[in-house]
């Protein structure tokens, strides 16, 4: 029997200068634990002068969480937050009650064109947290838990798993890992969660024998062991939780009832959200 329960096709999405790939939510499921959205983004090769442009926008009750494998961005935030983003970095920002920010690729690369290749991800907050004050956390490279393993290295973004903790701030019980082979080797999943995932950003492998579909996330059996296995270079993100039950999607509003959405929408159509310093542009309220 397969250990694989789900697999979730990705649909594309145009963002100006950029083309991603949706995973989540999808028609089929909205959330793997509390992780209700990812995007992976490119790989893309940006011409000088071109640039990722993600102007100030709002979110509530969720963290955004960014994780590049090549490139930089730019990150600015209502709380005076600039961070550039690098390979391997963590940005994750929790946008509770209420907080705007901008993506940007840094002037010094627009100049000179770049490429990018990263995932973003939403995580759901707890219901007794949705509305707690925005915060930001950066977390470089060299600060996340790794294991050089024979064939591959682990590297835990944010959670704990595996007997490693990352220094990532965290509002429930959840992980993310990129597992990166850099050649045959192999790898168990953690069965320490509720929900977990599987997704091939790339290259080929295998989860206990079966091929996994590039460009899917694939949902495992709760509690079920199973080994992640590559001949050769390949790159995974393994990811899961607690779940946290549905929430409700606007725009980039996430809420446990309609009536902190539409709170949401009247504070930025009004111009309620504190801006965003250095920045002159807004995105506005979708029409519908």
């Amino acid at each position: 029997m397969s250990v694989i329960t789900q697999s979730l096709a990705a649909t594309r999405k145009n963002l100006g200068a950029l083309t991603v790939e949706r995973l989540l939510p999808a028609a089929a499921r909205q959330a793997v634990g509390p992780f209700l959205f990812l995007d992976h983004i490119g790989p893309a090769t940006l011409a000088p002068g071109q640039g990722v442009d993600v102007p100030p926008h709002p979110h509530i009750g969720l963290a955004t969480v960014t994780y590049l494998f090549e490139g930089a961005l730019l990150h600015r935030d209502s709380l005076g937050s600039v961070q550039e983003i690098h390979p391997g970095d963590v940005n994750w920002m929790t946008a509770g009650a209420g907080i705007a920010h901008s993506e940007r690729t840094p002037a010094h690369l627009r100049a000179v064109g770049s490429r990018i290749h990263g995932l973003q991800f939403w995580v759901a907050l707890p219901v007794d947290l949705e509305q707690v004050a925005p915060s930001f956390q950066h977390h470089p490279a060299p600060s996340l838990p790794r294991v050089d393993g024979r064939g591959y290295v682990l590297t835990l973004i944010a959670g704990h798993a595996w007997g490693l903790v990352s220094p990532v701030q965290l509002h429930s019980p959840l992980f993310y890992a990129d597992l990166h082979f850099t050649g045959p080797g192999c790898f168990p999943v953690t069965t320490d969660y509720p929900e977990r995932a599987i997704y091939l950003v790339e290259g080929s492998a295998r989860i206990d024998g079966e091929p996994l579909t590039s460009g899917q996330v694939h949902m495992l059996a709760a509690n079920a062991a199973a080994v992640l296995e590559a001949d050769g270079p390949a790159r995974l993100m393994v990811f899961g939780g607690e779940p946290l039950g549905p929430r409700r999607m606007w725009w980039n509003f996430v809420a446990s009832t309609p009536d902190l959405i539409s709170a949401a929408r009247t504070r930025w159509a009004e111009g309620g959200f504190p801006d965003v310093p250095g920045e002159t542009e807004r995105l506005p309220l979708p029409a519908r």
